[in-house]
């Protein structure tokens, strides 16, 4: 399987994306295409003596589609950066699926328009896999799409079940959609209609769920649309990082509480790997027709590493081919 990596995608790139590459590489047996400019890319891996499994490859160029560039720019002005070239390795079928930690709107814009949608999907979504105390739980849509119909919440609700059950692994993953309230009449028109389509559908829908619920891990993906997605991604990965952050000025405040933190350091770092966001990966672009897997802009090495597990798994059990079959029974 060969994965092809955006190497200048994301704020740590190059070299924090190159060395997730390598591990993963090695780790996952997985071959590795990376698009960036190739004296750089030869140059981080002669600096940091990293070595690949089997035969690595770099497709060149010297452009970059940055987080402040126009995402549509990716068809046109920036056609032949980075993350351009790495869409058209997967197009044209050199590559297996897709990796970058760049701009979510270029993303979205080059798997929508450049690898193309599911027949019969009405808007690719990211779904995203968020830490919880109970296990991890799917938030779909984190931001692709900040309007949104009924029926697009249904087809997400459709698509996020496929993903949990052939990915996760989650034997009839329930599914719930985030709203202000737990009563079916809850919400404003899209909440409602799309609460009727959901639970007409043959997903095992649980119905609303408030977000103080979500943290608890209450279902097994939780739907909304994108701008009230990437609000509360944003809301549980800021909250995550000022506790952590109070906890530990707490144990730093006095001598005892400094020896209180020996004995618990072990359950503190198994708490804080637990609620860390690198160990997930990134979020899968589902509703287009090849793997494409996008990694948090600020991801470090591990974060690359998980990412390519990620999507070597997303293909390797055909999630694709199951949300289009699932959707073609739905009629939708």
């Amino acid at each position: 399987m060969r994965i092809v990596v955006d190497a200048f995608g994301g704020d740590n790139a190059p070299i924090e994306i190159i060395k997730g590459a390598a591990l993963a590489s090695n780790e996952y047996k997985v071959e590795i295409t990376l698009t960036g400019d190739e004296k750089v890319i030869d140059k981080c891996i002669l600096d940091n003596a990293l070595t690949f499994y089997g035969n690595l490859e770099i497709v060149h160029t010297t452009d970059v589609i940055s987080m402040h560039d126009d995402p549509t720019s990716i068809l046109k002005a920036h056609k032949e950066c980075s993350m351009a070239l790495a869409f058209k390795e997967l197009v044209d079928g050199r590559a297996d699926a897709f990796v970058s930690a760049g701009s979510t709107g270029a993303i979205v814009v080059g798997g929508t328009l450049i690898v193309k949608r599911i027949k019969g999907v009405k808007r690719p979504a990211l779904a995203g896999l968020i830490p919880s105390p109970k296990s991890n739980y799917l938030l779909m849509d984190m931001g692709a799409n900040a309007e949104c119909r009924p029926e697009m919440l249904a087809q997400f609700g459709v698509m996020a079940s496929v993903y949990m059950e052939k990915v996760e692994g989650r034997t009839n993953p329930t599914i719930g959609l985030l709203n202000i309230g737990t009563e079916e009449t809850k919400g404003d028109e899209l909440r409602t209609e799309a609460y009727k389509l959901l639970n007409e559908s043959d997903i095992n829908f649980i119905g609303n769920v408030e977000s103080r619920e979500m943290p608890k891990g209450v279902c097994d993906a939780v739907i909304t649309d994108g701008f009230t997605g990437n609000i509360a991604l944003k809301l549980i990965e800021g909250t995550s990082i000022t506790l952590f952050k109070l906890l530990k000025g707490a144990m730093m405040k006095s001598l005892p509480n400094k020896l209180a933190a020996l004995v618990l350091k072990k359950d503190f770092y198994s708490l804080k790997k637990l609620m860390d966001s690198s160990e997930a990966g990134g979020a899968p672009l589902l509703g287009v027709l090849k793997p494409v897997i996008k990694a948090h802009g600020s991801s470090d090495a591990k974060a690359i590493k998980n990412a390519i597990r990620q999507a070597k798994s997303f293909t390797e059990r055909r999630v694709i081919e199951t949300i289009k079959e699932n959707l073609a029974e739905a009629g939708k």
